[in-house]
Formats: structure tokens, sequence, C-alpha cells
């Protein structure tokens, strides 16, 4: 049995919080894991920076709600979930995905919680686990499933190193100037064919 495993963020849909800058104009709100290796860190940094703007969960949902999955990756994501079984990785958050995992037709989605106070404030980010998508990956295997996985940022390097096949999509230059063996889709359309030769 096989099973294919993506992140979310920059594979199928866009940077939430590169939007959320974008959206109120606070530049350090654009660092992503793209940049920075440690999610707690770069966590904790993103619910400071919210505080000190009067940010709220309800700012950043407002911003998710006039998001939408990239271009093509819907078209994308549904020629590979009727070739294979197909789970989101993600290190977000469930309060984050649930409007775009809808404009995605609903797939499954292993991702995170925010501890919210009752002014709607995030307090703090839950991991269900530490490196929590190569334990998804080694869990999948455990249960005899054969695992490919794919991913843009530093946090997916750990699940794709553990799968049995997996890419990087897109990633940025400095990812792939430090991981080169690693195979790489630029476009929805190569990001298939390599999924397809794994699955032959």
């Amino acid at each position: 049995m096989d099973i294919v495993c993506l992140d979310m963020e920059g594979v199928l849909v866009p940077e939430i919080w590169i939007n959320v800058a974008e959206r109120t104009g606070i530049e350090e709100l654009k660092i992503t894991t793209r940049d920075e290796p440690d999610y707690d860190k770069l966590m904790a940094g993103r619910i400071r920076i919210l505080e000190e703007h009067n940010l709220k969960l309800k700012d950043i949902q407002d911003v998710i709600a006039q998001m939408g999955p990239m271009e093509g990756a819907l078209s994308f994501l549904d020629s590979l979930r009727s070739m294979t079984q197909v789970v989101i990785l993600s290190d977000t958050f469930s309060e984050f995905a649930n409007p775009l995992m809808r404009q995605l037709n609903w797939p499954t989605i292993w991702c995170n919680s925010l501890e919210v106070d009752e002014d709607n404030r995030i307090i703090r980010h839950r991991m269900r686990l530490h490196d929590g998508k190569k334990k998804a990956i080694q869990a999948l295997k455990a249960l005899n499933y054969r695992t490919f996985a794919a991913g843009d940022s530093y946090n997916d390097l750990t699940m794709i190193q553990e799968a049995d096949g997996g890419c990087l999509f897109r990633a940025p230059k400095n990812i792939l100037e430090q991981y080169p063996h690693l195979q790489i889709a630029e476009t929805y359309d190569k990001f298939l064919e390599i999924i397809k030769e794994f699955l032959d």
C-alpha cells in the first residue's frame, strides 16, 4: 500500500503568514519555515508580534478567508487522490486550515492547534508531537505503508528523508543548495510525474 504525504503551505496553498504580513504591513511576519528551521522559535516570535500589534485569531482568519489554493493545486490534488491515498502533514493549525481544506475538497490533514484566550488572543501553539511530520511517516511505515513525502521548507526535510521516496516542491535556493541530492519539482506536472514514477 502506498501513501503520499504533502506539506500544505507553499505546496497547495500560499503561505498564510506572508499573506498576513502583506495585509497588515508587518514585515517580520514574512519569516517562514523556509527561513527559520526552529518552528517553536518561529511561532513564539509570531505570537509576540501579534500581541505587540493587538492582532487576534479572527484577524488572521479574516486573511485566510480571502485566500485560496495555489493555481493548479486543486487539479493536481484531485489527480493524485485518484491514484493513491494522500494525507497532508502540516505544522499549521486546525484553526487556520479548515477554510482552505474546504476549497481543496476536504483532503485528510494532520496538523496542530492553538490556545486562544477569552479575548480571542493567541496565547500559545500546541504541537501534537515534536518533529511530528517525521513521526507520522515512521508510523505509516510501521503500518506497512510505502511512503512518499514532499514539501518546500526546513520543517519538511526530516519527513522527506524518512520516507521511502520524496521530493522538494518549489523550494527556496538556500534549501536547494543545502540538499542538492533531493529531487525537485517546479510545476505540478513535474510533481505528478515524480510521484507516478514512485508509484509504478
